[in-house]
């Protein structure tokens, strides 16, 4: 209604999403079901495989039990309340709740791109430097690197959505969107928000990319050690431990930077809504998979771990 345009909005805010797709939305409410569960089912199974299976507790699996932690909270920011949405006419939610979403969100998604580096530097020194692998990798350098990654996610992330949320908000209660990202909340602000986009690209850049880099130049170095090597065999190996881990950071990546870094005067609402149902929903489900079946030990640990 154009009386409300100029109020300001406390009582939260309306998710349109999928709207459009008016009786559609129950298949995809279907469809997203059966992907969330495989989500969770893929993802603990992932944790309890690690935690059960001693062969299994080195670096690079510590660090994707975290991963798999990650992909669980991530997907589950959203999820859960789209499926409800999909199912309700009133699509609603409150100030609080869409700050407790993109808190989660964000958190989750920046501690993934700094862990996703931190793999990528286990990942080289396997490779580039195996006769100090045991010295440059012990479980202390692990726990640090990944508790810097989560302390990373969650200081820049809550200073950031801490601010974006005391700011006023008014206009109209609809966000064309089937959750809070912080580009059409941001819209709903009365206020000037030029500094803050300012520090969200800066933020973007130093935390998304720049980990981003450094997933690249280990692969530089990995790709050009593994080159090196005699024998055909050897070089196989060799990628195929690290085949994984490109395979999700390219997923993750791939989509992450389509979601932010594309004019959005270039992409329509809902081609900007199927990009961002991939970037929360269809990652999180594959990376269990790419992890178990491109993976011998984990193919092993799993034979194992049902034997018994």
């Amino acid at each position: 209604s154009n009386r409300g345009e100029n109020q300001t909005i406390s009582d939260g805010f309306i998710l349109v999403g999928f709207s459009y797709l008016n009786e559609l939305q129950i298949l995809l409410f279907l469809l997203l079901l059966v992907i969330y569960l495989l989500t969770l089912m893929g993802n603990l199974l992932v944790i309890l495989l690690v935690k059960l299976n001693p062969s299994l507790h080195s670096p690079m699996y510590f660090f994707l039990v975290n991963l798999s932690f990650l992909e669980i909270c991530y997907t589950s920011s959203v999820v859960p309340q789209l499926l409800v949405h999909l199912l309700v006419e009133e699509k609603t939610i409150s100030i609080a709740g869409c700050a407790a979403q993109m808190y989660v969100f964000t958190i989750t998604g920046l501690t993934e791109c700094c862990l996703l580096a931190a793999m990528a530097y286990d990942r080289y020194v396997a490779i580039c430097r195996p006769l100090h692998y045991t010295t440059l990798m012990s479980g202390r350098v692990c726990t640090e690197l990944a508790g810097a990654s989560w302390i990373i996610g969650i200081l820049v992330e809550v200073a950031k959505i801490t601010w974006l949320f005391s700011l006023p908000f008014c206009g109209s209660h609809r966000i064309h969107h089937f959750f809070c990202d912080i580009p059409p909340v941001m819209k709903k602000a009365c206020t000037d928000t030029t500094k803050m986009k300012i520090v969200g690209f800066t933020v973007s850049v130093l935390f998304i990319l720049s980990p981003f880099l450094l997933i690249i130049l280990s692969y530089v170095c990995i790709l050009s050690t593994i080159l090196k090597l005699p024998s055909a065999e050897g070089r196989h190996k060799a990628f195929s431990t690290c085949s994984s881990h490109l395979m999700v950071v390219t997923l993750f990546y791939g989509t992450a930077l389509i979601t932010y870094l594309v004019p959005k005067s270039e992409s329509t609402v809902e081609t900007d809504q199927m990009i961002s149902l991939v970037n929360t929903i269809v990652a999180p489900v594959l990376n269990p998979l790419i992890y178990t079946l491109r993976n011998k030990e984990v193919k092993g640990a799993l034979r194992i771990t049902v034997e018994k």
